[in-house]
Protein backbone atom coordinates (compact mmCIF):
# COMPACT_ATOMS: atom_id res chain seq x y z
CA UNK A 1 0.00 0.00 0.00
CA UNK A 2 1.50 3.51 -0.73
CA UNK A 3 2.58 5.47 2.22
CA UNK A 4 0.37 8.44 1.41
CA UNK A 5 -2.83 5.68 1.21
CA UNK A 6 -2.32 4.64 4.54
CA UNK A 7 -1.72 7.84 6.12
CA UNK A 8 -5.09 8.87 4.70
CA UNK A 9 -6.55 5.66 5.99
CA UNK A 10 -5.19 5.81 9.29
CA UNK A 11 -6.56 9.50 9.21
CA UNK A 12 -9.68 8.50 8.38
CA UNK A 13 -10.25 6.13 11.44
CA UNK A 14 -9.07 8.68 13.45
CA UNK A 15 -11.50 10.73 12.47
CA UNK A 16 -14.16 8.57 12.60
CA UNK A 17 -13.89 7.15 16.34
CA UNK A 18 -14.67 9.08 19.44
CA UNK A 19 -12.13 8.79 22.07
CA UNK A 20 -12.54 5.96 24.66
CA UNK A 21 -11.93 7.68 27.48
CA UNK A 22 -14.84 10.54 26.82
CA UNK A 23 -17.87 10.36 29.12
CA UNK A 24 -20.85 8.21 28.47
CA UNK A 25 -22.65 11.15 26.12
CA UNK A 26 -20.18 9.48 23.51
CA UNK A 27 -18.59 13.16 22.51
CA UNK A 28 -17.45 14.92 25.62
CA UNK A 29 -18.11 15.70 29.04
CA UNK A 30 -20.96 18.24 29.96
CA UNK A 31 -19.43 21.23 31.43
CA UNK A 32 -20.79 21.56 35.08
CA UNK A 33 -23.06 24.00 36.23
CA UNK A 34 -21.37 26.96 38.81
CA UNK A 35 -22.34 29.85 40.71
CA UNK A 36 -20.40 32.03 38.53
CA UNK A 37 -22.78 30.88 35.22
CA UNK A 38 -24.90 33.13 34.71
CA UNK A 39 -28.68 32.56 35.26
CA UNK A 40 -31.44 33.54 32.36
CA UNK A 41 -32.74 36.88 33.01
CA UNK A 42 -35.88 37.73 33.96
CA UNK A 43 -38.32 38.18 31.04
CA UNK A 44 -35.73 36.95 28.57
CA UNK A 45 -36.68 35.54 25.43
CA UNK A 46 -35.40 32.81 23.65
CA UNK A 47 -33.43 33.51 20.61
CA UNK A 48 -35.02 31.86 17.31
CA UNK A 49 -37.41 29.79 19.66
CA UNK A 50 -34.66 27.63 20.55
CA UNK A 51 -34.68 25.36 24.05
CA UNK A 52 -31.17 25.55 24.39
CA UNK A 53 -27.46 26.10 21.78
CA UNK A 54 -25.06 23.31 22.65
CA UNK A 55 -21.54 24.81 22.39
CA UNK A 56 -18.21 22.80 22.43
CA UNK A 57 -14.75 23.68 23.48
CA UNK A 58 -11.47 21.80 24.68
CA UNK A 59 -10.34 21.74 28.19
CA UNK A 60 -6.92 24.26 26.98
CA UNK A 61 -5.62 27.68 27.39
CA UNK A 62 -5.47 28.03 23.78
CA UNK A 63 -10.00 27.44 24.08
CA UNK A 64 -9.35 30.89 26.46
CA UNK A 65 -12.18 32.44 25.00
CA UNK A 66 -14.97 29.49 25.56
CA UNK A 67 -13.66 29.04 29.14
CA UNK A 68 -14.09 32.86 29.85
CA UNK A 69 -17.23 32.90 28.30
CA UNK A 70 -18.57 29.94 30.04
CA UNK A 71 -17.41 31.32 33.45
CA UNK A 72 -18.52 34.70 33.04
CA UNK A 73 -21.50 33.78 31.71
CA UNK A 74 -21.59 35.39 28.23
CA UNK A 75 -22.80 33.08 26.43
CA UNK A 76 -25.77 32.50 28.40
CA UNK A 77 -26.54 36.37 28.68
CA UNK A 78 -26.53 36.93 24.74
CA UNK A 79 -29.00 33.86 24.39
CA UNK A 80 -31.12 35.22 26.65
CA UNK A 81 -33.79 32.70 27.81
CA UNK A 82 -32.40 29.58 25.35
CA UNK A 83 -30.29 27.85 27.94
CA UNK A 84 -26.68 27.55 26.90
CA UNK A 85 -25.58 24.08 27.06
CA UNK A 86 -21.85 22.54 27.06
CA UNK A 87 -19.75 19.72 26.46
CA UNK A 88 -16.07 19.64 26.56
CA UNK A 89 -13.52 17.25 24.41
CA UNK A 90 -9.90 16.18 24.46
CA UNK A 91 -10.16 15.74 20.66
CA UNK A 92 -10.79 17.61 17.30
CA UNK A 93 -12.35 14.09 15.49
CA UNK A 94 -14.76 13.23 18.51
CA UNK A 95 -16.03 17.32 18.12
CA UNK A 96 -16.28 17.21 14.86
CA UNK A 97 -18.21 13.46 15.10
CA UNK A 98 -20.59 15.70 18.16
CA UNK A 99 -21.57 18.51 15.11
CA UNK A 100 -21.57 15.85 12.53
CA UNK A 101 -24.73 14.33 14.50
CA UNK A 102 -26.07 17.46 16.12
CA UNK A 103 -25.01 16.75 19.66
CA UNK A 104 -23.50 20.10 19.40
CA UNK A 105 -24.07 23.31 16.91
CA UNK A 106 -20.95 25.56 17.96
CA UNK A 107 -18.06 24.98 18.34
CA UNK A 108 -14.21 25.92 19.79
CA UNK A 109 -12.02 23.98 16.90
CA UNK A 110 -7.94 23.80 16.00
CA UNK A 111 -7.39 24.19 12.54
CA UNK A 112 -6.53 20.61 10.92
CA UNK A 113 -10.02 19.19 12.52
CA UNK A 114 -12.24 22.02 11.30
CA UNK A 115 -10.38 21.38 7.67
CA UNK A 116 -10.31 17.40 7.94
CA UNK A 117 -14.04 17.63 8.91
CA UNK A 118 -14.77 20.26 6.17
CA UNK A 119 -13.13 18.06 3.29
CA UNK A 120 -14.01 14.83 4.16
CA UNK A 121 -17.37 15.67 4.05
CA UNK A 122 -16.75 17.37 0.46
CA UNK A 123 -17.78 20.61 2.11
CA UNK A 124 -21.23 19.87 3.60
CA UNK A 125 -21.26 19.75 6.83
CA UNK A 126 -19.42 22.74 8.84
CA UNK A 127 -18.29 26.72 8.40
CA UNK A 128 -15.65 27.99 10.29
CA UNK A 129 -17.53 31.46 11.28
CA UNK A 130 -15.04 33.13 13.62
CA UNK A 131 -11.38 33.42 15.70
CA UNK A 132 -10.43 32.84 18.66
CA UNK A 133 -7.25 32.30 19.47
CA UNK A 134 -3.22 32.78 18.10
CA UNK A 135 0.31 31.18 19.48
CA UNK A 136 0.50 29.33 22.23
CA UNK A 137 2.21 26.54 20.73
CA UNK A 138 5.98 25.64 21.42
CA UNK A 139 8.77 22.92 20.86
CA UNK A 140 9.74 22.33 24.98
CA UNK A 141 12.90 19.64 24.83
CA UNK A 142 15.13 18.35 27.48
CA UNK A 143 18.27 21.08 27.93
CA UNK A 144 20.35 18.03 28.92
CA UNK A 145 20.12 16.40 25.59
CA UNK A 146 19.19 18.86 23.20
CA UNK A 147 20.95 22.37 23.32
CA UNK A 148 20.60 23.35 19.55
CA UNK A 149 17.96 22.95 16.72
CA UNK A 150 20.51 20.44 15.40
CA UNK A 151 20.44 18.70 17.93
CA UNK A 152 16.73 17.76 17.63
CA UNK A 153 17.89 15.55 14.77
CA UNK A 154 17.74 11.48 16.50
CA UNK A 155 15.64 12.63 19.16
CA UNK A 156 12.14 11.54 20.59
CA UNK A 157 9.88 14.68 20.19
CA UNK A 158 5.80 14.37 21.01
CA UNK A 159 2.96 15.95 19.04
CA UNK A 160 -0.78 15.33 20.49
CA UNK A 161 -2.40 13.01 17.47
CA UNK A 162 -1.13 11.93 14.06
CA UNK A 163 -2.69 14.97 11.50
CA UNK A 164 -3.51 17.30 14.50
CA UNK A 165 -2.54 20.88 13.82
CA UNK A 166 0.85 20.58 16.16
CA UNK A 167 1.74 16.90 14.05
CA UNK A 168 1.77 18.73 10.86
CA UNK A 169 3.43 21.85 12.14
CA UNK A 170 6.35 19.60 13.72
CA UNK A 171 6.36 17.72 10.44
CA UNK A 172 7.02 20.87 8.45
CA UNK A 173 9.62 21.80 10.35
CA UNK A 174 11.31 19.08 10.25
CA UNK A 175 10.86 19.18 6.46
CA UNK A 176 12.20 22.87 6.53
CA UNK A 177 15.45 21.65 8.40
CA UNK A 178 16.13 19.50 5.21
CA UNK A 179 15.26 16.01 7.61
CA UNK A 180 13.00 13.21 6.34
CA UNK A 181 10.68 11.55 8.60
CA UNK A 182 7.70 8.78 7.36
CA UNK A 183 4.66 10.80 8.49
CA UNK A 184 2.24 7.42 9.67
CA UNK A 185 4.88 5.53 11.20
CA UNK A 186 7.30 8.77 12.98
CA UNK A 187 10.11 7.48 11.78
CA UNK A 188 13.23 8.46 10.13
CA UNK A 189 15.47 11.34 10.88
CA UNK A 190 13.38 12.18 14.42
CA UNK A 191 10.94 9.93 16.08
CA UNK A 192 7.97 11.67 16.24
CA UNK A 193 5.64 10.06 19.20
CA UNK A 194 2.03 10.74 19.00
CA UNK A 195 1.87 10.90 22.58
CA UNK A 196 -1.83 12.17 24.04
CA UNK A 197 -1.17 15.89 26.00
CA UNK A 198 -2.45 14.25 29.35
CA UNK A 199 0.47 11.75 29.31
CA UNK A 200 3.19 13.88 27.84
CA UNK A 201 4.47 15.25 30.77
CA UNK A 202 4.70 11.76 32.95
CA UNK A 203 6.35 10.73 29.61
CA UNK A 204 8.89 13.30 29.34
CA UNK A 205 9.46 12.59 33.60
CA UNK A 206 10.15 9.24 32.60
CA UNK A 207 13.18 9.77 29.84
CA UNK A 208 10.65 8.57 26.90
CA UNK A 209 10.57 11.47 24.87
CA UNK A 210 13.22 13.97 25.05
CA UNK A 211 10.56 17.10 24.07
CA UNK A 212 7.45 18.27 22.54
CA UNK A 213 5.95 19.75 20.14
CA UNK A 214 2.85 20.57 21.67
CA UNK A 215 -0.27 23.45 23.15
CA UNK A 216 -0.32 25.55 26.28
CA UNK A 217 -0.60 24.43 28.63
CA UNK A 218 1.65 21.29 27.94
CA UNK A 219 4.25 23.27 27.27
CA UNK A 220 4.50 25.12 30.22
CA UNK A 221 3.96 21.45 31.95
CA UNK A 222 6.95 20.53 30.85
CA UNK A 223 8.86 23.38 31.58
CA UNK A 224 7.89 23.37 35.13
CA UNK A 225 9.54 19.72 35.23
CA UNK A 226 12.49 21.43 33.57
CA UNK A 227 12.36 21.21 30.37
CA UNK A 228 13.02 24.27 28.05
CA UNK A 229 11.45 26.32 25.36
CA UNK A 230 13.67 25.91 21.98
CA UNK A 231 11.33 27.29 20.05
CA UNK A 232 7.92 29.35 20.14
CA UNK A 233 5.90 28.73 16.77
CA UNK A 234 4.74 32.40 16.19
CA UNK A 235 8.03 32.92 15.42
CA UNK A 236 7.67 31.01 12.28
CA UNK A 237 4.82 32.96 11.41
CA UNK A 238 4.44 36.41 9.56
CA UNK A 239 3.84 39.40 12.42
CA UNK A 240 3.72 36.14 15.07
CA UNK A 241 0.46 35.17 14.06
CA UNK A 242 -1.24 31.82 13.29
CA UNK A 243 -4.86 30.52 13.72
CA UNK A 244 -4.58 28.04 16.73
CA UNK A 245 -8.42 27.81 17.40
CA UNK A 246 -11.41 28.68 15.62
CA UNK A 247 -15.20 28.39 15.63
CA UNK A 248 -17.19 26.09 13.75
CA UNK A 249 -21.10 25.85 13.34
CA UNK A 250 -23.38 23.10 11.44
CA UNK A 251 -24.32 24.50 8.38
CA UNK A 252 -27.75 23.43 9.04
CA UNK A 253 -27.80 25.02 12.27
CA UNK A 254 -26.37 28.05 10.52
CA UNK A 255 -29.22 27.96 7.75
CA UNK A 256 -31.94 27.76 10.57
CA UNK A 257 -30.94 29.64 13.64
CA UNK A 258 -28.77 32.55 12.15
CA UNK A 259 -29.61 34.85 15.15
CA UNK A 260 -28.36 32.21 17.40
CA UNK A 261 -25.08 31.93 15.80
CA UNK A 262 -25.04 35.76 15.88
CA UNK A 263 -25.89 36.00 19.46
CA UNK A 264 -22.96 33.52 20.70
CA UNK A 265 -20.40 35.15 17.83
CA UNK A 266 -21.34 38.76 20.22
CA UNK A 267 -20.87 36.48 23.36
CA UNK A 268 -17.65 35.86 21.69
CA UNK A 269 -16.32 39.36 20.56
CA UNK A 270 -17.58 40.84 24.40
CA UNK A 271 -15.12 37.91 25.98
CA UNK A 272 -12.48 38.68 23.56
CA UNK A 273 -12.80 42.29 24.15
CA UNK A 274 -12.69 41.59 28.22
CA UNK A 275 -10.04 39.19 27.95
CA UNK A 276 -7.97 41.99 26.38
CA UNK A 277 -9.06 44.64 28.85
CA UNK A 278 -8.40 42.31 32.04
CA UNK A 279 -5.67 39.60 31.19
CA UNK A 280 -5.39 38.86 35.28
CA UNK A 281 -8.93 38.82 36.18
CA UNK A 282 -9.48 36.71 32.28
CA UNK A 283 -6.78 34.34 33.68
CA UNK A 284 -7.94 33.49 36.76
CA UNK A 285 -11.42 32.54 35.14
CA UNK A 286 -10.41 30.78 32.58
CA UNK A 287 -7.97 28.71 35.13
CA UNK A 288 -11.88 28.64 37.61
CA UNK A 289 -13.61 26.90 34.53
CA UNK A 290 -10.57 24.54 33.64
CA UNK A 291 -10.74 23.90 37.79
CA UNK A 292 -14.88 23.25 37.35
CA UNK A 293 -14.87 20.99 34.41
CA UNK A 294 -11.41 18.74 35.03
CA UNK A 295 -11.27 19.01 38.80
CA UNK A 296 -8.09 20.96 38.83
CA UNK A 297 -6.78 24.01 38.76
CA UNK A 298 -3.85 25.13 37.14
CA UNK A 299 -0.43 26.40 39.20
CA UNK A 300 0.45 29.56 38.56
CA UNK A 301 3.85 28.51 37.43
CA UNK A 302 2.08 26.19 34.32
CA UNK A 303 -0.99 28.76 33.96
CA UNK A 304 1.04 32.24 33.91
CA UNK A 305 3.56 31.39 31.25
CA UNK A 306 1.00 30.09 29.08
CA UNK A 307 -1.69 32.38 28.85
CA UNK A 308 1.21 34.95 28.61
CA UNK A 309 1.62 33.40 24.72
CA UNK A 310 -1.77 33.04 23.61
CA UNK A 311 -3.43 36.27 21.48
CA UNK A 312 -7.30 36.40 21.89
CA UNK A 313 -8.74 37.38 18.26
CA UNK A 314 -11.83 37.81 16.30
CA UNK A 315 -9.81 37.24 13.47
CA UNK A 316 -9.35 34.01 12.36
CA UNK A 317 -6.11 34.69 10.26
CA UNK A 318 -7.75 32.81 7.43
CA UNK A 319 -4.57 33.49 5.20
CA UNK A 320 -2.83 31.14 8.11
CA UNK A 321 -5.03 28.19 7.91
CA UNK A 322 -4.79 28.10 4.15
CA UNK A 323 -1.16 27.69 5.20
CA UNK A 324 -1.27 25.41 7.83
CA UNK A 325 -3.32 22.83 5.19
CA UNK A 326 -0.56 23.48 2.54
CA UNK A 327 1.57 22.09 4.94
CA UNK A 328 -0.43 19.08 5.91
CA UNK A 329 -0.76 18.23 1.93
CA UNK A 330 3.41 18.90 1.82
CA UNK A 331 3.83 16.02 4.85
CA UNK A 332 1.18 13.60 2.70
CA UNK A 333 -1.32 13.91 5.05
CA UNK A 334 -4.00 15.17 3.27
CA UNK A 335 -4.88 15.57 -0.15
CA UNK A 336 -4.80 18.88 -1.73
CA UNK A 337 -8.34 20.47 -0.34
CA UNK A 338 -11.11 22.33 -1.67
CA UNK A 339 -11.05 24.54 1.02
CA UNK A 340 -13.65 27.62 -0.66
CA UNK A 341 -16.49 27.84 1.31
CA UNK A 342 -15.27 26.99 4.49
CA UNK A 343 -15.53 30.25 5.46
CA UNK A 344 -18.56 32.12 6.51
CA UNK A 345 -17.74 35.35 8.26
CA UNK A 346 -20.77 37.64 7.27
CA UNK A 347 -22.73 36.90 10.95
CA UNK A 348 -19.47 37.83 12.76
CA UNK A 349 -18.50 40.80 10.54
CA UNK A 350 -22.38 42.00 11.16
CA UNK A 351 -21.22 41.79 14.87
CA UNK A 352 -18.40 43.77 14.11
CA UNK A 353 -19.84 45.78 12.49
CA UNK A 354 -22.28 46.64 15.53
CA UNK A 355 -19.59 47.14 17.46
CA UNK A 356 -17.55 49.33 15.84
CA UNK A 357 -14.78 47.13 15.27
CA UNK A 358 -13.39 46.20 12.04
CA UNK A 359 -14.38 43.55 9.90
CA UNK A 360 -12.21 40.75 9.32
CA UNK A 361 -11.24 38.66 6.13
CA UNK A 362 -11.83 35.29 4.57
CA UNK A 363 -8.54 35.04 2.60
CA UNK A 364 -10.97 34.45 -0.70
CA UNK A 365 -11.88 31.26 1.46
CA UNK A 366 -15.44 32.34 1.73
CA UNK A 367 -18.97 31.00 0.55
CA UNK A 368 -19.89 32.16 -2.78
Amino acid sequence: MPAKTAVRRTLAVLAALPLLTLAACGYGSEAKDDDTTAKVAAGAQKIDGLDSVKIGYFGNLTHGTALVGVNKGYFQKALGATEAKYQVFNAGPSEIEALNSGSIDIGWIGPSPAINGYTKSKGTNLRIIGGSASGGVKLVVDPKKIKSVKDVKGKKIATPQLGNTQDVAFLNWIADQGWKVDAESGKGDVSVVRTDNKVTPDAYKSGSIDGAWVPEPTASKLVAEGAKVLLDEADLWPDKKFVITNIIVSQKFLKEHPKAVEAVLKASVDTNKWINANSDAAKAAANAQLGIDSGKELPAAVLDPAWKSIQFTNDPLASTLNTEAEHAVKAGLLEDPLLTGIYDLTPLNNVLKAAGESPVDDAGLGVK
